[in-house]
């Protein structure tokens, strides 16, 4: 029994036709009218958006700690503490809660 396609049928994979090529066609055509954008193509993130890219920029990482965390883990040491992480979640989960309710 052979698996897959004989060599003298079409696997169906890829597009066909002229919808191929749109996208190095639109690509072209960009670049012949200088490169510019249309304005409807403006994108605006809202408060909530802003607000995640700006903490997640200023963030601080304690790289010492991932390392020690990563060696306990290598070393099988690494205790997981499931009712810690599971009031943290619940925490988590009604501080959104209450902030979608406002």
């Amino acid at each position: 029994m052979k698996i897959g396609n004989p060599a003298d049928k079409p696997s169906g994979v890829g597009p066909v036709g002229p919808a191929r090529n749109q996208p190095a066609e639109a690509a072209k055509a960009s670049e012949k009218a200088g490169g510019t954008t249309d304005p409807s193509a403006k994108v605006e993130l809202s408060n909530t958006a802003a607000s995640l890219l700006s903490t997640g920029a200023n963030s601080e990482f304690d790289a010492d700690k991932v390392a020690r965390i990563a060696q306990a883990i290598s070393d099988g040491k690494f205790e997981i503490n499931a009712e810690k992480i599971a009031d943290r979640l619940i925490a988590n989960a009604n501080e959104v809660l209450g902030k979608a309710q406002h």
